[in-house]
Order: structure tokens, then C-alpha cells, then sequence
């Protein structure tokens, strides 16, 4: 027999054997959610992701942008889950048959941030009376302006102070929690946040937490699969099964044990 012959069969079971071994890697599935920037950049999918993916073998891209452009995404099917904090616009994604139902997962707090001299003088744990000085002062303040949950939440607060005209201080970024912070750190400005993107946040200067403790600073989040109904390319076997797993008492473990500095930043309420 020959030479080359036998190489070949000596190394046809090695072959074999890698091949099976590469078979599941090749046939992993991956998901597409969209999501916001504060569960991006507060680092808690750095954290929940590869749990899941350990769990299940699915991995998940994640499009991070404001609540409401997340929803836009997901009403186009360009997405097959979404992990976001809007209630009332997640309600009405359900209501418009764009998903099935929405699932609680976590919530954790807004806050609001500003100079720790406080100019306005704003410190108080009252976010309405908080934004109806800053609105009467003329007081600089960053709104992200990105239809985003956060901004959202900022809408309702300005809302229910009575505020119209917010002030020649108030400036719309369009853009996320980051860089908004990252605004406000460098010219002194006030600024509505989640706790956990503050928490995260390494760029803080002189900024410090002013209002915070109002019960109407809560701030919950919602999963939802995508309606595969509407659209039939959704993978809501694969997205379902991160519902499934992230309410689930694993899931919820591993929200709860994400910690910055010693500080838990979200609180899992998938029972609740």
C-alpha cells in the first residue's frame, strides 16, 4: 500500500473526530436584540450574556439604542427580541400585535444628576419640584432628546411639574446615557440618569447624585419576543428561550449579582 494512501487513512479518524466536534459550533444560533443603552453601558450584558450563552449555546448581538428606536427596529422585524424600559410604549408595541406579551425582569432606579455645588439648588428627593427650579433658573441641563426611555421618563417628570419651556439652559443631545453624563460632567450641567449607567460611569468630575428616593424615579424593565407572526424570519424559538432563561430564577440570579464598586445596579422582579 502506498505511502500516501496510509497517511490518509491514519489521519481519517482524527479528521472525523474534529469535525464532530465543530459540528455544534457551526450550527450555533445567534439572535438579534435590541435593547437600550443603559443595559448596554451600565455593562450588565457583559455580564448576563455569557451566562446565557453557557445555559443555552445561543448567542445574542445586541443593537443598543434609545427605548423608542429599539421598538421602531423591532416594528420592522430587524430584530428577534427586546429588553427595554418604556412600560407604557412596550404596552402599546403589544397591544399593536408586534409581540405577544411582555414580560417584567428588572428594575432599578433614575436620578438625577448635577453639579456637586448645586446652583439651582435642587437637592431634595421631589424630581417635579427638582425640574421646576431648574426650569425657572434657566439652569443648563442635558436631556439625551433620543426618544429613549430615559427620555421618556424625563418627559413625563417636566410634565407633571408643569413645565412648558424648560429654560435657555436646556440642551437635547440625541444621544446616549454615556454621552450625555459625559456632557454634563464637562460643562457643569444637570442631567436625568438610570442609576446603574451613573453607577458605571467613570467620568464623573464634579457631578453627584441630587434628587433621588421619589417614587416616580422607578424605573422597570420589559422583555418581549418579537411577533413571528408579522414576521416569519424571527427566531422566536431562540428568543423565547432567553425570555424563558432571563425570568427564570438562573437569570434572575444573574441580574442580581452584577455589582459595580459593591453596588448591586438592577433588581430582578420577574415573579413580581
Amino acid at each position: 500500500m502506498k505511502l500516501a494512501t496510509l497517511l490518509r487513512r491514519a489521519a481519517l479518524p482524527a479528521l472525523l473526530s474534529a469535525t464532530a466536534w465543530l459540528a455544534p459550533m457551526a450550527h450555533a444560533e445567534t439572535i438579534t436584540m435590541a435593547s437600550t443603552t443603559s443595559t448596554e453601558q451600565s455593562g450588565l450584558f457583559s455580564h448576563l450574556l455569557p451566562a446565557f450563552k453557557k445555559a443555552t449555546g445561543t448567542d445574542i448581538k445586541v443593537v443598543a439604542q434609545g427605548t423608542g428606536q429599539a421598538l421602531d427596529m423591532a416594528r420592522r422585524g430587524d430584530a428577534d427580541v427586546l429588553f427595554v424600559h418604556d412600560q407604557a410604549a412596550e404596552e402599546k408595541f403589544v397591544a399593536e400585535g408586534y409581540s405577544k406579551k411582555r414580560y417584567p425582569v428588572m428594575y432599578n432606579d433614575f436620578v438625577l444628576i448635577g453639579p456637586a455645588d448645586d446652583p439651582a439648588g435642587v437637592k431634595s428627593d421631589d424630581i417635579v419640584a427638582a425640574l421646576s427650579k431648574l426650569a425657572q433658573q434657566n439652569a443648563s441641563f442635558i436631556s439625551r432628546g433620543d426618544k429613549s426611555g430615559t427620555h421618556a421618563a424625563e418627559l413625563r417628570f417636566w410634565k407633571s411639574a408643569g413645565v412648558d419651556d424648560m429654560g435657555k439652559g436646556y440642551k437635547a443631545c440625541g444621544c446616549g446615557m454615556g454621552p450625555a453624563l459625559n456632557m454634563a460632567s464637562s460643562t457643569g450641567a444637570y442631567v436625568l440618569s438610570d442609576r446603574g449607567t451613573w453607577l458605571s460611569f467613570k467620568n464623573p468630575g464634579n457631578l453627584k447624585i441630587l434628587v433621588e428616593g421619589d417614587k416616580r424615579l422607578f424605573n422597570q424593565y420589559g422583555v418581549m419576543v418579537v411577533n413571528p407572526e408579522k414576521f416569519p424570519h424571527v427566531k422566536a424559538k431562540e428568543a423565547q428561550q432567553f425570555v424563558d432563561w432571563v425570568t427564570s430564577p438562573a437569570g434572575q440570579d444573574t441580574i442580581a449579582s452584577y455589582e459595580v464598586n459593591g453596588q448591586q445596579l438592577f433588581f430582578p422582579n420577574a415573579d413580581k
